[in-house]
């Protein structure tokens, strides 16, 4: 569990090594239940670190061949499965379910990735197969530009989802998908919070209410849907040691801010 000290703040990065739940409660404290195809490109990531240690994350898929997650998550890993299609990750027979073993020469971390103050919190994953779209799986779209500028997105509802705990009281995972949907904080105001932990590069949600992304949910997808186009605008990165309940925003790695690094790899 990797904890960070920014001034007068401790932060913990969201993604820890944590079994899964053997039951699931019938209410969802945090969010609701997935229903089948409602996050088509939601990846689920169990990584391998070699030996006995694993961690589980969320990922985004973006293409039929691509996924993107957080730096912390990949940093260091040897291997990793990919669920696509999921609902229920402990049900391998689960109707539309998709796993993809990756080896380490498919993942790749941003080079200027920075643990310590967790910049430039993004990787890739590239898939060995072609991956064909069905009503469980397919892509979210990238950001678009809208009159020569990208969206700040700020204070539109946006959809974060993964298998992460569902409170501060669970020390396991989820096995079922869920989500919540909240508001993107303007980061003039998230910064407040964050007393200088927060860059432009970055982009918050607003966890009123105790609706929060949570452990596990690190590298997942933050998106705003318009009309039909699910758009990619956050991967899950951290948030506070004080608890996923407590109303701190939870912060995400800007997607916008690294299109260009995402395109060079994807295209090349």
């Amino acid at each position: 569990m990797l904890k960070l000290f920014i001034p007068s703040v401790l932060l913990l990065v969201s993604c820890s090594a944590v079994p899964l739940q053997n039951n699931v409660e019938p209410f969802i404290k945090n969010g609701e239940l997935a229903e089948v195809g409602q996050f088509p490109y939601q990846a689920g990531l169990n990584i391998s670190f070699g030996g006995n240690l694993t961690t589980w994350c969320g990922g985004t898929l973006i293409s039929h061949y691509w996924i993107i997650t957080a730096a912390h998550c990949m940093d260091s890993a040897e291997s990793v499965t990919v669920y696509l299609g999921a609902i229920n990750i402990r049900d391998e027979t689960e109707p539309g379910q998709q796993r993809i073993m990756v080896e380490k020469s498919g993942i790749i971390v941003h080079s200027n990735y920075t643990a310590s103050t967790v910049t430039n919190d993004i990787s890739l994953i590239r898939l060995p197969i072609f991956v064909a779209f069905t009503k469980h799986i397919r892509a979210a779209s990238l950001p678009r530009r809208l009159n020569g500028s990208f969206p700040t997105y700020d204070s539109v509802l946006a959809s974060a989802s993964g298998w992460g705990r569902d409170s501060d009281a669970s020390d396991t995972v989820s096995p079922v998908l869920r989500y919540v949907e909240m508001p993107v904080m303007p980061n003039a105001v998230c910064r407040m919070y964050w007393s200088g932990a927060v860059s432009e590069k970055m982009i918050c949600m607003s966890t009123a209410s105790g609706k929060s992304t949570c452990h596990g949910d690190s590298g997942g997808p933050l998106v705003y849907r318009e009309g039909s186009i699910s758009y990619l605008i956050g991967s899950t990165s951290f948030g506070t040691t004080m608890g996923c309940q407590v109303g701190f925003p939870a912060v995400f790695t800007r997607i916008s801010s690294y299109l260009d690094w995402i395109l060079n790899h994807v295209i090349s």
